[in-house]
């Protein structure tokens, strides 16, 4: 399993700084969040493409990240980059159809610059339902959104990775498992799994909820938190137990990134890239030899 880090809890220098940085540090993935100053194009809302230029920060991007050593995959849960006032908004499951089609394009966008990067994945989640729509229609929007983005990734060669988000329609891995077998279980669907969110959905003990579900894990967000408080806190200091939960991933043959995710705290980003690259060496050495 590779170290890795979110753009997203990197503040106070443009992310494509901190790469030689991470490295240094022993991270060996990136996940990418598309935001403001950084592949800000894929919010034009084009289906057909992001453009030439997030084609050209794409080869940017893949040639510093190469000569790190470094892989990555992309993130879409900016707050505010298709919404300057409403947080992670529109959806998939928006009520506004003209919204759910903004959502769609910026999705596909994300996965033209995966293959564009060689990403391992592009992470995703439903969004949280906004109106007073039944369960059965707010989960027919979800899998109208999603069918022309996981058209797409097969169509690019690229992986989806569905994140069961608190406060969001699919919030849970159990509710994952029945979207992707409504879905027919698409080949480039799998899972985002946020370590931080087994702990706060209450999924115990995390590492028997995991581990049965490995083989459809394409990315992992690592972070610590508290039962019921949907709040990312630097590893080790919420109740998450890590051992067994990587000990379940790694014996199920995952093999992607740990991607550290807390943004808020980008003002210290340094200080918690060191803290919790101890902290996953630790671990990592620590786990069976054959994992």
């Amino acid at each position: 399993m590779l170290p890795g880090f979110s753009t997203n809890s990197i503040g106070d220098l443009p992310p494509r700084d901190a790469v030689p940085i991470l490295a240094d540090l022993g991270y060996r993935s990136l996940a990418l969040t598309p935001d403001h100053g950084l592949f800000a194009g894929l919010a034009g809302g084009d289906p057909a493409g992001p453009g030439l230029e997030v084609a050209a920060e794409a080869a940017a991007w893949r040639d510093r990240l190469a000569r790190h050593g470094m892989a990555c995959v992309v993130e879409t849960g900016a707050r505010h980059l298709l919404d300057p006032l409403r947080k992670h908004e529109p959806t998939l499951v928006s009520p506004d159809p003209a919204d759910r089609r903004r959502r769609v394009a910026f999705l596909m966008n994300a996965v033209d610059l995966a293959a564009a990067l060689g990403a391992g994945c592009v992470s995703l989640w439903s969004g949280a339902a906004r109106d007073a729509a039944d369960e059965e229609t707010i989960l027919a929007r979800l899998v109208g959104g999603l069918g022309p983005v996981i058209e797409r990734a097969a169509a690019r060669g690229v992986r989806l990775g569905l994140e069961p988000e608190p406060g969001m329609v699919i919030d849970t891995l159990a509710r994952a498992d029945a979207l992707l077998e409504r879905l027919g279980r698409p080949a480039p669907l799998g899972l985002t799994v946020d370590l931080g969110h087994l702990e706060c959905m209450g999924e115990w003990p995390a590492a028997a909820t995991l581990a049965p579900r490995v083989a459809d894990v394409v990315n992992v967000h690592v972070d610590d938190m508290r039962a019921c408080r949907h709040e990312h806190l630097p590893l080790g200091s919420g109740d998450v137990d890590f051992a067994p939960v990587l000990a379940a991933l790694a014996a199920g043959g995952y093999r992607g990134g740990l991607h550290v995710e807390l943004p808020r705290q980008s003002h210290r980003w340094i200080d918690t890239a060191r803290e919790s690259a101890a902290f996953l060496a630790r671990h990592l050495a620590a786990l069976p030899a054959a994992a």
